[in-house]
């Protein structure tokens, strides 16, 4: 093997060891929440602001991250995102008063930002000097790296370990993944693309539109199927969220699979399939009246969905209208905004017409991933 394709492996291993390091350490906190709450000893609605911060954190430096990672090199941002994320688990763990969780969780929103971004433009450069679509690859590690950070945290607190020390052994394990990926990490040229913010113009609005969608879709399920599922009677209040769960599951497996698929249909038919399959899974949810068959439309949500962001961030890394870095930092920001914002619209319309109208809607947005599929893709080769 020459050492070119032996360099572009080690290269692709660091690409996965990044989305990994993201997925497990924003996992690592959610088994820490109740923990944080009962410390603090305030209301939900006083809690539910504070966690607005960590949002708040990730889209300010989604911002300028684009442009951060296009004059300083992604693997800089990658390396500062992920030790971020590691030296603030264990302020997270132990923050007593509001001001401080807040400002924790403002920077470390702030890391996990920083890092999502840099990722995501390494991906698509590390994809570029391979010619083989890799992207749903690394989303999938995202999904791994998830499973992995919870499931290890909520071992820890269940086996008699306090909080500080569980956060401790998650971060040493962050800080060794980033220093084993670090070396192996692309070393881009520093450039100045003449731009500090994300602001998408060209193609990219439509691209970025379309993760918007996608995310919002994955918000509302996140927020709201439980809800949906309980009100609807489809299962009791304390399995809610076998919805999320099989959604997860579904979606991880198709980016395993991802790669293959769009090497052998191309990434418009991968939007045009997925983006349809997403919506029958939407019409399975919403109007089968047996359990076990609308639970099967998380699956067809999660398998259609799954390639759909991995493939509009493949051709946001194609587009020639504006620099590869600053285009995919507009679409991980628009998309996390979606993914922020979404469900809290949802409430709204839900609060008017109903929380299952409130889906529909969210089908029909989902719909234009298909009708636009054949535009989004016309640099396709």
């Amino acid at each position: 093997m020459s050492q070119s394709a032996t360099g572009q492996r080690s290269n692709r291993a660091a690409t996965r060891l990044a989305f990994l390091v993201a997925g497990f350490g924003i996992a690592c906190w959610a088994p820490l929440v109740p923990y944080a709450k009962q410390r603090l000893g305030v209301e939900e609605g006083a809690f539910g602001l504070l966690l607005l911060c960590i949002g708040i954190g990730s889209i300010v430096t989604m911002t300028f991250a684009g442009g951060l990672s296009a004059r300083y090199g992604t693997r800089r941002v990658i390396v500062a995102g992920g030790i971020g994320l590691a030296l603030l688990l264990p302020l997270l763990a132990t923050a007593s008063t509001g001001l401080t969780l807040a400002m924790a969780l403002l920077v470390f929103g702030g890391s996990l930002g920083s890092i999502d971004v840099a990722m995501n433009i390494h991906a698509a450069e590390a994809e570029t000097a391979s010619g083989k679509p890799l992207m749903s690859g690394f989303h999938a590690l995202f999904s791994i790296g998830g499973f992995a950070g919870s499931g290890l945290m909520t071992a820890l607190l269940a086996g008699g370990f306090p909080a500080l020390g569980s956060a401790l052994a998650c971060a040493a394990i962050i800080v060794l993944l980033v220093f084993i990926a670090w070396p192996r990490l692309i070393l881009t040229r520093n450039r100045d693309d003449g731009h500090a913010l994300a602001m998408p113009c060209g193609p990219v609005v439509l691209l970025s539109v379309l993760a918007a969608v996608i995310f919002l879709a994955e918000g509302a399920l996140l927020d709201w199927s439980a809800l949906l599922l309980t009100e609807q009677g489809h299962v009791e209040e304390g399995q809610g969220g076998i919805g999320y769960i099989l959604f997860a599951v579904a979606m991880t497996a198709g980016r395993l699979a991802g790669d293959r698929l769009t090497t052998g249909i191309g990434d418009s038919a991968t939007l045009l399939g997925g983006g349809m399959l997403t919506v029958l899974g939407f019409v399975v949810l919403l109007a089968c009246p047996i359990t076990t068959i609308a639970l099967s439309g998380f699956l067809l949500i999660g398998l259609g969905a799954s390639n759909i962001v991995p493939v509009l961030l493949r051709q946001a890394g194609r587009q020639k209208v504006m620099p590869v870095a600053l285009a995919i930092g507009a679409i991980t920001t628009l998309g996390y905004a979606g993914i922020l914002a979404g469900p809290a619209g949802i409430g709204f319309v839900a609060q008017a017409v109903g929380l299952p109208a409130a889906f529909w809607l969210v089908a029909a947005l989902v719909f234009f991933v298909p009708l636009c599929a054949t535009r989004a893709t016309r640099r396709e080769s």
